[in-house]
């Protein structure tokens, strides 16, 4: 494992963010918080993947409103994942006429860009400040290339355009954005807030830019930093350029918590950006998560579907079962399940995982050799060998990482 960049912790609920604590997954809603019972049921699903924090938006008062009523709900159904608030525009008059938001709130989000223009945007700044530090809680200073305080990045283009080899324009606009992160910790440290509440990112939506930026931002500052490719776009493409980017910042021990952007399918589960941060964690060797899936691509001895069907069958079960493995088994996240489909590479990769099963490929002989620990304890035959797998799988999950005692 790599050494990451030591950064300044920073404690959100249970959660703690840098200072060598794991990396954390976040997420985010797209409910209209007002809608209590919908914003509620998307969190706790959100933190049922394993998200460990979940921003909410809070743009007006009907969300301040209900903000602490989310809250009560969630802590009633035993869901204590922390909420961060997502302010931008109007968050300092929010927060002033709804104090029960604030106190329900495990941490504030601000957009220098976004909390005021020229004359105003200090003042409510520093109002955004005040009020974290009356109530003790932490804030992400989120900058986005996308809503950039116009105001830095005019002072830097006429600074570059004094120079005698001006910059490029947008080697100005990386800069704008490192620039208006760091000058905006800087305010809210003078304004009272502490270095261990404070939360950095500067969001790109592109993946050279954004691996830029980072770079350049850990190498200036020792703050907490939040990772995510802004406005990642869909489907393969969005987990794509966001594994890109972020595994490559990941690599060089830079980034505190991670959030994938994903503009989801119409209608689809919001808790793919969660799966999808866990396996980018999990595939680096950060962190462990739910028990890994080895299985082969498939190919010309393998024309049947059924070892896809299986892979896939087991894959959604131990997912699906690990909010509940998780207080009862100690170390079950990181076991090894293969699932292969033929003679070729099944039985090796069988035996290098914790438990395994190679499935006949075309003209093979049809059974299924399960192998546990690297030694073959029975072969599958007849018509119900995925379940019969799937029995074998649980059955070594609790032989093997036994009970845990809940304190």
């Amino acid at each position: 494992m790599m050494n990451r960049k030591q950064t300044v912790g920073v404690r959100v609920g249970s959660v703690q963010i840098g200072g060598g604590a794991p990396i954390v997954v976040q997420s985010m809603t797209n409910t209209d918080t007002a809608d209590v019972a919908g914003t509620v049921r998307q969190v706790a699903d959100l933190a049922r993947a394993g998200s460990e924090l979940v921003r909410i938006t809070v743009n007006n008062e009907e969300a301040a409103e209900a903000v602490p009523r989310i809250r009560e709900e969630l802590d009633r159904a035993g869901c204590t994942v922390p909420l961060v608030g997502d302010f931008h525009f109007n968050g300092h008059k929010l927060l002033e006429k709804y104090p029960a938001c604030a106190e329900a709130l495990g941490k504030f989000r601000i957009n220098p860009g976004n909390v005021g223009r020229g004359s105003k945007r200090d003042p409510q700044f520093a109002q955004m400040i005040e009020f974290a530090c009356r109530y003790d809680k932490p804030v992400r200073i989120g900058v986005n290339w996308g809503s950039l305080d116009q105001s830095v990045l005019a002072r830097l283009l006429d600074e570059n355009a004094q120079l005698a080899e001006p910059q490029p324009l947008p080697a100005v606009m990386r800069e704008a954005v490192i620039t208006s992160a760091l000058e905006s910790a800087e305010k809210a440290q003078s304004f009272g807030l502490a270095k261990d509440r404070i939360v950095l990112s500067c969001k790109m939506s592109g993946v050279q830019e954004l691996i830029s930026v980072y770079e350049t931002l850990s190498s200036r500052c020792d703050y907490a930093l939040h990772l995510g490719l802004t406005e990642a776009g869909m489907g393969s493409k969005g987990i794509v350029a966001s594994s890109a980017a972020l595994s490559v910042l990941l690599q060089q021990g830079i980034g505190d918590t991670i959030r994938i952007s994903l503009t989801p399918e119409p209608g689809a589960d919001r808790t793919l950006e969660v799966i999808v941060a866990q396996e980018i964690l999990q595939t680096m060797g950060f962190r462990s998560f739910t028990p890994m899936v080895i299985s082969c691509p498939g190919c010309g001895r393998t024309t049947s579907d059924y070892f896809q069907k299986l892979a896939q069958q087991i894959q959604s079960h131990l997912r699906h079962k690990m909010p509940e493995w998780r207080k009862r088994y100690h170390g079950v996240e990181d076991m090894h399940v293969a699932v292969m489909g033929c003679v070729v590479n099944g039985p090796g990769e069988s035996k290098a995982a914790n438990i395994g099963i190679s499935l006949p490929g075309n003209g093979e002989q049809p059974v299924a050799p399960v192998f546990e620990d690297g030694v073959k304890t029975v072969t599958l035959k007849g018509d119900h060998i995925a379940e019969e797998f799937q029995v074998l799988v649980e059955r070594y999950i609790d032989s093997h990482y036994g009970s845990r005692t809940e304190v």
